[in-house]
């Protein structure tokens, strides 16, 4: 089974979606991501949020346009008819995946997005032999309900910190994470991360 992170996945939609739909996934986890939003917040919620902005344009960008979109799929093995992905034929951590050839993903401006995405895929990548201890992935940076799934297919135990003591109702941003990337950690370890929300806008009686 392909185990791989896709960027249908960092905007949370289906590979079968419309031109629309991703429009409107992207507007929504940007909307996260405002100045104004962020106002006030630590300088850790900045730093992620700035990775996560870089991704979200590399996937726009990439599966906002017809052409690149079409040469996407078809590199990652996507099956049009059911919505699904097939197995690819190769992977990021394999011969045959270049950078150069990728470069039309993301272009210049996500060059970092691409690289977090392939070290993503790179870590999930199914492997013959399942070692005893693995390389922490770096989940900083993404929505927390990204996180869940590339988690998910991993032997990790994940346990989330809320940061916001008064968070509105939309998906979290992962800003922390312990341990941190590279360290090598047993299969059923636990994975910590600090998950940070907009706050609650609340208002106040006039006195």
């Amino acid at each position: 089974m392909d185990l791989g992170i896709s960027w249908y996945n960092v905007l949370g939609v289906l590979p079968g979606c419309s031109p629309d739909q991703i429009k409107s996934a992207y507007d929504a986890k940007v909307s996260q991501l405002r100045p104004q939003v962020l106002s006030g917040a630590p300088s850790a919620v900045i730093t992620a949020a700035s990775r996560a902005q870089q991704m979200l344009d590399a996937a726009l960008s990439l599966l906002g346009d017809p052409v690149s979109r079409k040469r996407y799929d078809d590199a990652v093995g996507v099956r049009r008819s059911g919505g699904g992905l097939a197995p690819p034929e190769s992977y990021a951590s394999e011969p045959g995946w270049d950078l150069a050839d990728a470069a039309y993903v993301a272009g210049p401006p996500a060059a970092a997005a691409l690289g977090v995405l392939m070290e993503l895929t790179d870590w999930l990548t199914p492997r013959q032999r399942q070692p005893s201890r693995l390389v922490v992935p770096d989940v900083r940076g993404l929505f927390y309900s990204v996180c869940l799934e590339v988690i998910g297919r991993l032997d990790l135990r994940l346990t989330a910190v809320r940061l916001t003591e008064h968070p509105m109702p939309v998906d979290g941003l992962v800003v922390d994470q312990t341990p941190r990337p590279p360290a090598k950690v047993r299969r059923d370890s636990e994975l910590t991360v600090h998950v940070w929300h907009p706050p609650e806008q609340r208002s106040w009686p006039r006195p």
